[in-house]
């Protein structure tokens, strides 16, 4: 039979995998700036963390997650998310007793969601993600927008719009709960199945449902920043202020709320809007009570995620291009038994210096391994044969400009040409 990727899931092929390591390395030096450390956690964790951490009413937890009973009779999950089980690293670890903030970010981190997939939407994609531990002031929160806003600056995804809001936090959220059941009740029967249920057990949800009927309802809705106390009123003054000395654009949006059920105070998320990419590209906020849900400490919490692959889809539609890098510095065409022997032997000595070098293993003729030189992208060549061997000197040919310089068959002297 012939074997195919399970449904949702896509193969990054050799020859596009330099996208995802320019995003990578992309990724790696803007986070070092602000002294982010990589933390990498597994891909399964116990069940339990998500049903306490993410919310057993989201969407995420009652329709999506790959949940399967392992051999020891344990529930065992597929992260659908980041954000968990880097928090329950954090506690199991009792990071949280060394110097505060934890900075950390991942990266190519692997979640799977069992959803319809859809472009730039898979059962298995990858996640980049910041989170933030033990800060609890607002520039913690201006400072995570600020790294997710360099990068997309920094790789050419220009006009978006940060749209901002807070969704208050215990103390608070409750007040704006009854106003907004109050306002929906009228409209009850109007609401979608999904928010007759999200009514009882997280009206907030029902403020981010996509089907259009609920979206003209909640129009005319309670905005959360007239319901929140003092203290995330003064936050989010303090943050837009931030944010408005640094430089970075904003929009209030009264109406934002985020899929999870661990977000308090600020929620934030990043949308294009460029024609052909119109979309969120990266969502996050504060999630304070998420720590001491999952037996750590009261500590505060900010972070953000994005998709990997959404990320490279907008890149595409925007005309985003990556330059391919130079596969090999030097080709060697062996000619002959004594030639394609010493060609291999050459080729570990340069690349002991460095250098991307490659040599045939095919057998072919000297005539084809020129034209494999041209197809692979082969920035030089130089061909050895017994000639060449017996002079101790060979040609080297630029398969640009075509200029050929006549070097030492000496990995010293090949390496200082090709530098």
């Amino acid at each position: 039979m012939a074997y195919k990727a399970p449904k949702g899931t896509k193969d990054v092929l050799p020859e596009e995998s330099y996208r995802w390591q320019y995003l990578e390395q992309t990724m790696r030096g803007i986070v070092k700036k602000y002294g982010l450390l990589e933390a990498r956690t597994p891909c399964i964790e116990h069940t339990e963390l998500f049903l306490r951490g993410v919310g057993d009413t989201t969407d995420i937890v009652q329709k999506e997650m790959y949940t399967f009973t392992d051999k020891g009779d344990r529930s065992i999950t597929l992260k659908p998310e980041g954000t968990a089980g880097a928090v329950r690293m954090f506690v199991e670890n009792g990071l949280f007793s060394e110097a505060q903030p934890t900075k950390m970010y991942y990266l190519y981190c692997p979640v799977f969601r069992y959803e319809r997939p859809q472009a730039g939407r898979l059962r298995e994609h990858h996640q980049f993600g910041v989170e933030v531990f033990g800060a609890p002031n607002p520039s913690a929160d201006a400072e995570v927008i600020a790294i997710a806003a360099e990068l997309f600056d920094t790789i050419g995804v220009h006009d978006l719009t940060i749209k901002l809001n807070s969704i208050g936090c215990p103390k608070c959220r409750g007040r704006y709960q009854a106003a907004l059941k109050e306002y929906l009740s009228s409209r009850y029967d109007e609401l979608c199945d999904t928010c007759k249920q999200r009514f009882e057990t997280n009206p907030l949800r029902i403020l981010d449902c996509k089907v259009d009927t609920c979206k003209e309802i909640v129009k005319a809705a309670p905005h959360t920043m007239d319901y929140v106390c003092d203290e995330c009123r003064d936050h989010m003054d303090k943050l837009t202020h931030l944010l408005d000395a640094i430089g970075i654009r904003y929009e209030l949006d009264p109406m934002l709320v985020r899929g999870l059920d661990y977000y308090t105070k600020t929620v934030f998320e990043i949308v294009s809007g460029m024609p052909g990419a119109q979309g969120t590209l990266c969502g996050g906020g504060r999630y304070d009570g998420l720590i001491h849900e999952l037996g750590g400490p009261e500590m505060p919490a900010v972070g953000f995620g994005l998709g990997m692959e959404r990320l490279l889809l907008i890149m595409d539609q925007l005309g985003v291009t990556v330059e391919k890098p130079l596969r090999y510095d030097l080709m060697l065409v062996g000619l002959g038994d004594a030639g394609k022997e010493r060609a291999f032997v050459l080729a570990q000595q340069l690349r002991k210096k460095g250098l991307c070098i490659d040599v045939d293993h095919l057998g072919r003729s000297v005539k084809a391994q020129m034209k494999y030189a041209d197809k692979t992208g082969a920035a030089n060549v130089l061909v050895l044969g017994d000639n060449e061997i017996e002079q101790g000197r060979a040609v080297l040919k630029n398969m640009k400009t075509g200029e050929q310089t006549e070097t030492e068959l000496t990995p010293e002297a090949i390496a200082n040409h090709l530098k």
